[in-house]
């Protein structure tokens, strides 16, 4: 009976081996995840360069002359002679009323008119001679002067059947079809001049406070130290150059903001019709005081539990993060300015905050990758 026990024993310490072997890596597994929680993340270095010379605002294509045209008088659309799209010249004749009953108006007014006028000349020979009273002779010459203001009125009302182009341009919407009865001054076609395009941009009435510039000549002031241009999708890496053209002086009642007009020539490369949208950038360096006020990315300031708003701080020694209260003021774009909390040097997590844990062990990512702003870039 002791001879199986002997021989069981080599068995079963192997298992036991095994059992210890297996318990041992799962001791050492517990160090590898330990290492996995060290989470790669984008830094920013607070700066205390103000906010950004530099800023973009979306903006808007307009025609810089644009009109919709009507007749001066009712009737029935006999003729339109352009299609949507169509370049015209000053005075050229887009449409046609049918003109029927004003040439018969026309020839009755003239009728009336050749009777005044005879009987007006009659009455201008008899009166030296006495043979017609000054009164009977200003009432010939009343009725011979209304008479001629009728007829000057129905050739002016037959010459309005025939809608002219009161500028050269493109025709951009055609609102009525032919046939249709329309009433005097209802719009017929819409002419807009598109060799030279307005950009409308929206300024916040906190950027124009802080603008420093002399009342009496601010348009021509802004212009020459705040250049502008645009650029289109697509077309990212070329720039347009825009001339202010106005300046609204009364904010929008529902944005409370400034419109700025700003003109440019249509280039002929490029397809830029009225109706999009463009990026428009101005450089305010010249007309922003240096204020020292510090710009984080906006991705960086998260809300804590009683919804304050946080940021990560980062020591560069540990490589861990710490969080930090902070006071936020107004958003430009991709940017919050941080009013208390930060004094400048630090570096925050710009990318990966929502992540982040107190004293978590964070990694940088690659320097290409960073949102630290370099020597020479624009703040």
């Amino acid at each position: 009976m002791t001879r199986p026990c002997r021989c069981a024993l080599p068995a079963v310490l192997l298992v036991l081996l095994s059992a210890c072997g297996a318990g041992n890596d799962e001791v050492a597994a517990p160090a590898q995840h330990v290492s996995a929680v060290v989470r790669p993340v984008k830094t920013f270095v607070v700066d205390t360069g103000g906010a950004p010379s530099q800023r973009q605002f979306p903006g808007r294509i307009e025609a810089a002359r644009r009109a919709d045209l009507s007749f001066r008088v009712p009737g029935t659309v006999k003729d339109i002679l352009v299609k949507e799209g169509d370049t015209v010249g000053e005075g050229t004749v887009l449409a046609r009323l049918d003109a029927t009953d004003f040439r018969i108006a026309l020839s009755d007014r003239q009728a009336s008119y050749d009777n005044a006028r005879r009987n007006y000349e009659r009455a201008r020979e008899l009166l030296p001679s006495g043979n017609i009273s000054r009164l009977d002779y200003d009432r010939t010459e009343t009725s011979f002067k209304s008479a001629e203001a009728a007829l000057r009125q129905s050739r002016q009302d037959l010459a309005y059947t025939e809608l002219r182009a009161p500028f050269a341009g493109s025709v951009a919407k055609r609102l009525v079809q032919r046939f249709e009865e329309v009433a005097a001054k209802e719009a017929v076609l819409s002419l807009q001049q598109v060799n030279s395009l307005d950009v409308k941009i929206d300024l916040s009435e906190t950027l124009l406070r802080s603008f420093t510039v002399p009342e009496e000549r601010a348009i021509d002031y802004a212009e020459a130290e705040a250049p502008a241009w645009a650029t289109f999708e697509g077309m990212a890496q070329r720039r347009f150059p825009l001339d202010i053209k106005e300046v609204a002086t009364k904010a929008d009642p529902k944005t409370q903001t400034f419109e700025i007009t700003f003109t440019m020539p249509n280039p002929p490369d490029v397809v830029i019709l009225p109706g999009m949208t463009t990026t428009v950038t101005v450089d305010f360096r010249h007309l922003v005081p240096e204020s020292g006020d510090i710009w984080i990315p906006a991705t960086a300031v998260l809300g804590d539990a009683a919804l304050h708003p946080v940021v990560w701080v980062l020591d560069a020694v540990t490589m861990t993060v710490s969080r930090r209260a902070v006071r936020v003021g107004e958003m430009q774009q991709e940017r919050i300015q941080v009013l208390e909390g930060l004094a400048g040097d630090e570096e925050i997590v710009a990318v990966g905050a929502s992540h982040m844990a107190e004293g978590m062990k964070v990694s940088r990512m690659p320097g290409g990758e960073q949102a630290v702003p370099r020597a020479g870039d624009p703040h």
